[in-house]
């Protein structure tokens, strides 16, 4: 656990057994407030999280997804049953799979097949009368001159939202504009890389949040993936700049091979995107055998599935 604001903690919840992965910020105004809760095998890094931070689990009142996808609400289910008072804020699209959980179970298992149990179980449903479906722009306090806002951001996924702190200035991205790699900050300082997910991923939808983000003039980003960086500028350049990249590469690799299948074609160009972004960090003195490298590949591997999904359904259309 980490402070990183007059009012504000980072759980770093080991998601997938790894360190800087995927966390959760506690806002601890008046009314406490917990944005993200990762898959429930996390569950118990944030629970001694809280425990550390002395919050008894009926003091919480407000828990925010950024969207559903199980890393960011997996563990949902499970925190709102241990919190009798709090209310679980999502985008409305969101919300009745939280209410209703079997359609994320059933695609997650297609996916991950006997992975399912050791990454995601259990996946509980929320009571209806738990759940608020917040409207773009929509406010919330949680203390005396402590506003947050509710944005809606698309891009990464059709029914994200990101979170102002009006008070702290810090927003709260989920995966909208990236994933942030801490491990790299000591030697090459800021580094971040698009989030390009299947089903949903949208190049424009995600420049224009990234725009709208930056509208807002917040003085640091709080990645769902993972931390807060004040490198504001730095991300506004460097994500469009590797989106264009990856949007890029992959048009090219459709185009040259037209007749392998979607998988192959999805590991043709993840294999791609990594190899080039790893051999640019080891012309920076990043050390091959980094272990950043192995959460990075995941990363791209997922990413190299919503790249081709989206330019192949553009280009059908």
């Amino acid at each position: 656990m980490k402070k990183i604001g007059e009012l504000t903690y980072l759980i770093d919840l080991y998601d997938l057994s790894y360190p800087y992965r995927t966390g959760s910020y506690v806002i601890l105004s008046d009314e406490i407030t917990i944005i993200e809760t990762s898959a429930s095998p996390s569950h118990e890094y944030l629970l001694n999280g809280l425990n550390e931070l002395n919050i008894p689990l009926e003091k919480v009142k407000n828990l925010i997804v950024t969207h559903i996808h199980l890393d960011h609400s997996g563990g949902a289910g499970l925190l709102m049953e241990k919190c009798p008072n709090a209310t679980l804020y999502v985008h409305p699209k969101g919300a009745p799979h939280l209410e209703n959980p079997t359609k994320l179970i059933a695609s997650a298992k297609q996916v991950y097949g006997e992975d399912f149990d050791r990454l995601f179980d259990p996946i509980l449903p929320v009571d209806q009368s738990k759940i608020y479906s917040v409207q773009n722009g929509e406010e919330l306090m949680i203390g005396k001159n402590h506003k947050l806002s509710f944005l809606y951001t698309p891009g990464h996924a059709n029914h994200h939202i990101s979170i102002f702190d009006h008070n702290s200035r810090y927003m709260y991205t989920g995966d909208t504009i990236g994933i942030y790699y801490p491990q790299l900050e000591s030697e090459i300082g800021a580094f971040v890389l698009p989030s390009t997910s299947p089903n949903q991923f949208s190049y424009d939808l995600m420049i224009e949040s990234l725009n709208l983000i930056k509208s807002y003039k917040p003085d640091a980003i709080c990645f769902g993936h993972f931390g807060l960086s004040n490198q504001t500028q730095f991300i506004y350049e460097t994500i469009p700049s590797y989106l264009d990249f990856f949007m890029n590469k992959t048009t090219t690799i459709i185009e040259q091979h037209p007749h392998l299948t979607f998988y192959e074609k999805s590991t043709f160009l993840s294999n791609a995107l990594f190899e080039e972004i790893k051999q640019e960090l080891i012309s920076k003195n990043i050390q091959a055998d980094h272990p950043v490298f192995n959460i990075m590949k995941l990363d791209i591997e997922v990413s190299a599935m919503g790249l081709i999904l989206s330019v192949e359904k553009n280009k059908n259309q």
